[in-house]
């Protein structure tokens, strides 16, 4: 018999996007392309920031 926890527990691995995505370097390493004159270094790094946060809220709302 499967317990609720354990069918609620793959909404966990959706955490793993984002520090796979910000993890690996060579997917932002790199000046180009600029958004409004920002390198995409820092706007990647931004962009998973937000969206980072936007993942945990979902995964708060399938666990609850």
């Amino acid at each position: 018999m499967v317990t609720r926890t354990e069918k609620r527990r793959w909404p966990l691995l959706l955490l793993i996007i984002p520090f796979i995505a910000t993890l690996l370097p060579f997917l932002y390493n790199s000046y180009q392309p600029e958004f409004i004159g920002i390198p995409f270094f820092y706007w990647y790094q931004l962009l998973w920031t937000i969206l980072g946060a936007l993942v945990t809220a979902i995964v708060y709302w399938l666990k609850a």
